[in-house]
């Protein structure tokens, strides 16, 4: 089935920091973790060989904060399936990190039951399967203890945690959890399309021995790699080789 991209949708989509490239032999949209927006990406590269690296924003923050947060990750995937359905007209993938993770499996859900498109593939790291779920410590912080984690977060990835800042990103974060912990998955769903469930050896918050439930899921594989939870936000080369190789037979 052809999409075609409308000028309109291009120029006015708030979902996309940036217009796709219509040069792209493929796109990664790579969705941001519980209490950020997509400039969690800003070490990424705009393009892993010919894929594009597409960050997407969610409501709630940053250049959002104006407009209302998701309730649910069911929700979520709805909306941004619908925003970005425009720019599905070629290979594309799912990135998501830790909270993220789940809402990419969701809309790569929802993709399949409503006839596509289909993801060509599903990048999970660092987050058990749905039917394990809900995991985490961050799901027993109270809003003081998440303070100190998003200051933490915020320092990670090169900013100044000032106090207006963390209280905001504070408050995104409640709401994204309590998005994760009503998430609840009975059963695994077999997908048409595989998934790379990837850890980090040095992960203290899920360590890569809890991925295994993603075998439940089709033709999954794991990939382990050297670094902790936060790595990720660097863009090592590992992990984009990783994601280079798993798309070289759609391109």
């Amino acid at each position: 089935m052809e999409y075609v991209i409308e000028e309109a949708e291009i120029q006015n989509n708030p979902w996309l920091l940036r217009e796709p490239s219509p040069f792209a032999k493929a796109r990664l949209f790579c969705i941001p973790y519980s209490g950020c927006g997509a400039s969690m990406y800003r070490h990424w590269p705009e393009f892993i060989g010919k894929i594009e690296v597409c960050p997407i924003q969610l409501p709630g923050r940053e250049n959002r904060f104006h407009e209302p947060t998701y309730s649910s990750y069911e929700q979520l995937a709805e909306n941004f399936n619908e925003a970005l359905r425009p720019y599905m007209d070629r290979p594309f993938a799912f990135f998501g990190h830790c909270g993220s993770a789940l809402p990419s499996y969701e809309a790569s859900v929802q993709l399949m039951r409503n006839g596509g498109p289909l993801p060509s593939h599903l990048f999970i790291s660092s987050q058990v399967a749905p039917h394990e779920g809900p995991y985490g410590r961050f799901l027993e912080l109270d809003d003081q203890e998440l303070a100190v984690e998003i200051e933490l977060l915020i320092h990670k990835m090169g900013g100044k945690a000032l106090p207006d800042i963390v209280e905001l990103n504070t408050g995104i974060m409640r709401s994204d959890l309590e998005a994760n912990r009503s998430y609840k998955q009975d059963c695994p769903e077999t997908l048409p399309f595989p998934v790379t469930a990837i850890g980090w050896n040095r992960d203290k918050e899920v360590n890569p021995s809890l991925l295994g439930g993603w075998k439940e899921y089709g033709q999954a594989s794991f990939k382990v790699l050297d670094g902790d939870h936060h790595d990720f936000l660097q863009a090592p080369m590992e992990l984009l080789s990783t994601i280079a190789e798993a798309m070289r037979r759609y391109i």
